[in-house]
């Protein structure tokens, strides 16, 4: 068990970007989400409480292991592992939703936590930590239950984002980043990245250097929440005409 929770001292196999262990690890997180379906339509509201619970639960121990981790391998540090990156708070405000149904989270989840998951989940932040190592299925794991919580959320439970649900995720996002960088440059920490980008393999590093990735993030931002409220623009498009046909036909 020691290799399984080395620290720094760690010499087992690296982690390897999309090698066969990521893969699979990407595949079982797409399977989980499949599996919505199925509880949507054979699950009672018992079934469906317990799930919320669980996962809520799985998201917040998984979180506290990883902070136990780094502490007792000397790597926790202001600067690095305080609860601010993106997918970090939303570890702790799926858990809230899962367990209170809060829409006003939801839409945060969903419009923004999805995205910052998922791309977390294809260039994970594992470091030189491989399989099978703790920090492997930590990261994975994590990510891919913050994708699962609002997919239930949508999935089973049938919430869904408004256009108003945009405009605050839009408008709560920008204000978080400036917090964030104000946090940043008293502490000299790099959270969501907007100091410099990650020492790690990430899609940041197909964009220009330091600042000029950073307009570009919140314009890639932007489009991912338009795209994941689009089905649902779509469907109220749809609805209003549908409406608007048997209107004139009566």
């Amino acid at each position: 068990m020691t290799g399984f929770f080395a620290g720094q001292e760690y010499t087992g196999a690296p982690f390897v970007l999309f090698g066969t262990a990521h893969l699979i690890g990407l595949a079982l997180v797409a399977l989980a989400n499949v599996a919505l379906f199925a509880i949507r339509d054979h699950a009672g509201p018992t079934a469906r409480r317990n799930i919320r619970y669980g996962l809520a639960i799985f998201l917040v121990i998984n979180e506290f292991a990883w902070h136990l981790w780094n502490w007792t391998t000397g790597q926790w540090t202001v600067q690095e592992t305080l609860p601010l990156h993106l997918c970090s708070v939303l570890v702790w405000l799926s858990a809230y939703m899962l367990v209170t149904k809060n829409r006003t989270i939801y839409e945060f989840a969903y419009l923004l936590g999805i995205a910052g998951a998922l791309q977390a989940l294809l260039t994970p932040d594992a470091g030189i930590y491989g399989f099978p190592h703790f920090r492997f299925f930590q990261v994975i794991l994590s990510h891919g239950a913050i994708v699962t919580a609002a997919l239930y959320m949508t999935i089973v439970e049938g919430f869904r984002p408004t256009w108003a649900s945009v405009r605050r995720v839009l408008v709560g996002s920008y204000l978080y980043v400036i917090n964030v960088w104000v946090i940043n440059d008293l502490i000299g920490s790099n959270y969501l990245f907007i100091a410099h980008k990650p020492e790690t393999a990430s899609l940041l590093d197909v964009l220009p250097p330091w600042p000029g990735y950073i307009p570009i993030i919140v314009a890639l931002g932007v489009t991912f929440i338009l795209l994941f409220y689009l089905p649902f623009a779509i469907k109220d498009m749809r609805h209003k005409r549908q409406t608007l046909s048997a209107d004139l036909a009566d």
